[in-house]
């Protein structure tokens, strides 16, 4: 693990009443503002529309809170935080002067990926073994974990900066730090057509150690293992060193052929606004990346295709209202495949979609193959997911009848990766046409036959 320039802990903490009330008018604001402002009119999008208009602000928000940690630093942290704790006078080693080794587990952070922009998900663990007879607070080993998380990052790097951020403030006799992360892997319109069962997520696991950590065979790693108790994950694999481009699905996806050359500009202005150097080596492919994965939601005219697709099926079979035991004829489509991005904070969300209609002989007239790719076109837009919802239901019921039921249940990286950080959570909407909107019974028979929701959140 590579020593660290003293340096990098030592910037400015903000403070967190100036960064709200001057936050509007800074200039990093302003420029991150006029950015978003080039991507969006890249995609075809109208900046004055309603649901956009304040987009560019939120996202200059969502940025700068989300890449905090350039103006932190550990010390200021780490260094009121110390406390005496009886020992062995000047004892070092395992029990370190006071007692052996220390872990926090389990600790929720997100960091932007440097390689593409997008948030990853990371869930830290990480141990100490005391020396000195000194001990630290234990919130603070999660807010230097933050500072770091909270910049452009991998995951390895992430594993090594708070490392050695904690071998420099508190002085053990060693630290361990385990990252579990989860970066989205996004299909990009075509390959989600062609491929519906692409993999929601990529996840690893990062390791660094210093001190008696330093060598990964060491018996005290054996206690921390223990300690963390792991389940179904490989130790050999976690001790392997991962490099941003080893693990961000974006590498895989080869570079554009001719990138627009604002929008690309617009992305090198983000990261110089958020404190970035674009020239860094892990930087500079990072705004074609970012644009071409941000090209999967332009406008097109692919919805004159699908509607005269649609219209062409239409008369193929009766109303689902017409005839046969309502209650006893509900057919569904279950677990189909849905990604799309937030128009109000240009983040991905991620799910499946379950489509319920009336069918008096259990046949589904156009096959599950139309359904998802309506599914997959009004995905891939800037949406939000009461809209999508309401649009997947109109659209399918012109081919299916007009009894219909449609409950989409998604991740939201909006949720994660903004101020509220609400790790965990799942969002359903559903709409209802025909008998599903009067009928009870019929609703709750479909939403009873739904799978556990945990199989959209993977």
């Amino acid at each position: 693990m590579g020593a660290l320039d003293e340096g990098h802990y030592h910037a400015e903490i903000d403070n967190e009443v100036s960064f709200e009330l001057g936050f509007e008018s800074q200039p990093e604001t302003l420029a991150i503002q006029d950015a978003v402002r080039v991507l969006l009119q890249g995609l075809g999008e109208d900046i004055n529309r309603e649901g956009i208009k304040k987009t560019p602000f939120r996202v200059a928000k969502a940025l700068r809170q989300g890449t905090r940690g350039y103006k932190q630093k550990v010390n200021d942290i780490v260094h009121g935080a110390l406390f005496p704790e009886a020992g062995l006078e000047g004892g070092s080693g395992q029990a370190g002067g006071v007692g052996g080794l220390v872990i926090v587990r389990d600790l929720d952070l997100f960091s932007y990926c440097e390689s593409c922009l997008l948030p990853f998900q990371v869930k830290c663990h990480v141990g100490y073994v005391p020396s000195g007879k000194r001990v630290v607070g234990l919130s603070k080993l999660s807010r230097v974990a933050d500072i770091f998380a909270k910049r452009l990052q991998s995951p390895q790097r992430l594993a090594d900066e708070v490392c050695t951020a904690l071998q420099h403030g508190i002085k053990p006799t060693g630290v361990a730090v385990v990252l579990q992360c989860m970066h989205i892997h996004f299909p990009n319109f075509e390959s989600a057509f062609l491929d519906s069962t692409s993999q929601g997520w990529v996840k690893i696991t990062a390791t660094s150690g210093s001190g008696v950590f330093e060598d990964g065979n060491a018996d005290v790693w054996t206690d921390f293992w223990s300690l963390l108790k792991f389940r179904g994950i490989s130790i050999e694999n976690a001790h392997r060193r991962y490099s941003g481009q080893s693990w961000c699905p974006s590498q895989s996806c080869g570079m554009p052929g001719q990138a627009n050359s604002a929008m690309t500009n617009a992305v090198n202005s983000i990261l110089k606004s958020l404190g970035e150097d674009p020239l860094r080596e892990e930087l500079v492919e990072t705004p074609f990346r970012f644009v071409k994965w941000f090209m999967n939601f332009r406008n097109s005219n692919l919805e004159m295709k699908l509607n005269g697709f649609v219209r062409s099926r239409i008369d193929t079979r009766s109303p689902s209202g017409h005839g046969g035991n309502f209650n006893d004829g509900i057919c569904s489509e279950l677990n189909l495949s849905f990604w799309s991005q937030c128009e109000h904070h240009l983040l991905p969300f991620q799910g499946v979609v379950h489509v319920g209609y009336h069918s008096s002989d259990g046949v589904n007239p156009v096959g599950r193959p139309l359904v998802q790719s309506v599914v997959h076109f009004y995905g891939f837009k800037l949406q939000v997911q009461e809209r999508v919802t309401r649009q997947i239901a109109e659209t399918v019921s012109s081919f299916l009848g007009e009894d219909i039921i449609v409950v989409v249940e998604a991740n939201h990286t909006c949720m994660i990766s903004r101020g509220i950080e609400k790790f965990g959570s799942n969002t359903a909407t559903f709409a209802v046409l025909g008998r599903f909107s009067t009928d009870p019974i019929a609703r709750a028979k479909f939403l009873q036959s739904l799978p556990d929701s945990c199989s959209a959140r993977r």
